[in-house]
C-alpha cells in the first residue's frame, strides 16, 4: 500500500476540515507533546516521552505501512489556505492481513482537540478508505475496541455507524478491563 495517502474530511460551518495522512518525522513534537496528557496515557497503551520515543513509534507506524498490516494517520487540522495545521489526533487501521475479511480500527485525539468531533470525522474517512482500496474482495468488517469504562469511545463508535456486538472479558496483562466490540460492516 502506497504510504504517501492523504484523505480529508471535509469542513463544516463550526469545523475546520481535517487532513490524514502517513505519520512523518516533523510530527514527533506534536506527538511527545500529545503522549504527555494523562488522559491519552489512561487510554492508550504507547509512551512518548522524548524524541527518542517518538523516532521508535514513528519506525512502528512506517513498518506497518511497509508491510501492508497496520495503517497509521496523524490527524491534522486543515488551514484556510489548505495548509496543514496543528496535530489533532491519530487514527488508524490495524491487522489487515491479505485476502482477510476483517480488520480492527483505533484512534485518539489531542487533549486540545477533544469535544470537537475530531475522532468520529476522522473514523469516517478511514472506514471509508478502509472499505475502498482493499477491493470487493477485501475488507468486509471492521473491529472497534474499547475498555468498558470509556463511554466517550462508545459515543464515537455509536456517531461512526459502528454497531455494539458484544462484552469481551478482560485478558490481562494487555487489556485489564472488561472491552466493548463494536462492529461496522461493508454497506452499513
Amino acid at each position: 500500500m502506497n504510504s504517501s495517502v492523504t484523505l480529508r474530511a471535509a469542513a463544516t460551518p463550526a469545523l475546520p476540515a481535517l487532513v490524514l495522512r502517513p505519520w512523518s518525522a516533523r510530527d514527533i513534537p506534536s506527538l511527545i507533546e500529545a503522549c504527555r496528557d494523562p488522559v491519552l496515557r489512561h487510554w492508550t497503551s504507547h509512551r512518548v516521552d522524548d524524541e527518542a520515543g517518538g523516532a521508535r513509534w514513528l519506525e512502528t507506524q512506517q513498518a506497518g505501512w511497509a508491510g501492508g498490516e497496520r495503517f497509521a494517520f496523524a490527524v491534522l487540522e486543515e488551514g484556510p489556505g489548505g495548509e496543514e495545521g496543528p496535530l489533532v489526533g491519530n487514527t488508524v487501521l490495524k491487522g489487515v492481513t491479505p485476502g482477510g475479511p476483517a480488520a480492527e480500527v483505533g484512534y485518539w485525539t489531542a487533549a486540545h482537540a477533544r469535544g470537537k468531533g475530531v475522532a468520529p470525522r476522522a473514523l469516517e474517512v478511514l472506514t471509508e478508505w478502509a472499505f475502498g482500496p482493499f477491493g470487493p474482495d477485501g475488507l468486509e468488517r471492521l473491529d472497534l475496541l474499547h475498555q468498558v469504562d470509556n463511554p466517550a469511545s462508545c459515543r464515537v463508535a455509536s456517531k461512526s455507524g459502528y454497531a455494539f456486538d458484544r462484552v469481551l472479558p478482560a485478558t490481562p496483562p494487555a487489556f485489564p478491563r472488561d472491552g466493548h466490540l463494536h462492529v461496522r460492516r461493508t454497506g452499513d
